[in-house]
């Protein structure tokens, strides 16, 4: 996965006033970390959003693509000259 597809990644945000910046889903208070983590807590997606009603259920699909596609980076370290 090299690129996200644009309306997955228009879903996730980054606010250095909301969440302290980590990557949430539309603006609201809510981040990817936690809908990942629900997820593998064994929490189904319409647990999910009973818990969150004012989450949709392509914003828990937008918050697994997203942390596949970080977790698909790679950091190159740059050689000093």
């Amino acid at each position: 996965m090299d690129a996200m597809p644009g309306a997955t990644l228009a879903r996730i945000t980054h606010d250095p006033a909301v969440m302290g910046g980590r990557p949430c889903i539309r603006g609201l208070r809510v981040t990817v970390g936690t809908i990942v983590g629900l997820l593998a807590a064994g929490h189904s997606t319409d647990e999910i959003l009973k818990a969150y009603p004012y989450l949709e259920p392509d914003d828990i699909q937008a918050a697994l693509s997203y942390a596949a596609w970080r977790a698909e980076e790679a950091e190159i370290p740059l050689k000093a000259s």
